[in-house]
């Protein structure tokens, strides 16, 4: 007669079955996460200057495309990270900070009051929040922000990320990476 597994010994199994298969299905969703190698979503924006913004007008620049709001804490950590990039990088890169959300004078006066002169940034506005919600579903994110984009000067997504980079150094090697730009 063969011997049966005792009872704990069978659940500890299944609950090293059930503990794999999750980890493989988390490890398969980030994979589906950033179809890189894919043509950014085209948009038109306001911006905070007044004239309106299209994505695929700046195609022969690469562009980093940031949405944020002002009431996320990581969000703003990050701006001044995403304003020194601007202009360090003028000429080679374009920062687009897509605030999510949020009216023109709001938006105007917490920047003036973070960053002071932010000129060689572009600062759009999705007031709606629909070209978030389109990025979001495109890009298999659930809403969280910071969400950051890489995009070379043909207009194709190199990198996506969720969530803020922790320095200005950890965005200059991800932009070295994903696009070969490093610091002037």
């Amino acid at each position: 007669m063969a011997s049966r597994m005792p009872k704990k010994a069978s659940l500890r199994m299944i609950t090293v079955i059930i503990a794999i298969l999750a980890l493989v299905g988390i490890a398969l969703g980030c994979n589906s996460l950033s179809p890189w190698g894919t043509e950014a979503p085209d948009f038109t924006l306001p911006t905070l200057t007044g004239a309106n913004i299209t994505l695929s007008e700046l195609e022969g620049t690469p562009v980093v495309l940031n949405f944020w709001t002002t009431t996320c804490f990581y969000c703003v950590q990050q701006l001044p990270y995403l304003e020194s990039t601007a202009q360090q990088g003028a000429g080679k890169i374009e920062v687009v900070a897509v605030n999510i959300g949020q009216n023109a004078s709001t938006v105007q006066k917490f920047l003036e009051n973070l960053l002071g002169d932010y000129e060689p940034m572009i600062v759009a506005l999705d007031i709606n929040g629909q070209v978030f919600v389109n990025y979001c579903q495109v890009y298999g994110n659930p809403g969280k922000i910071p969400f950051t984009f890489f995009i070379d000067s043909e207009g194709i997504v190199t990198y996506v990320k969720i969530g803020a980079f922790r320095s200005e150094a950890e965005l200059w090697d991800a932009l070295n990476n994903a696009l070969g730009i490093t610091i002037p």
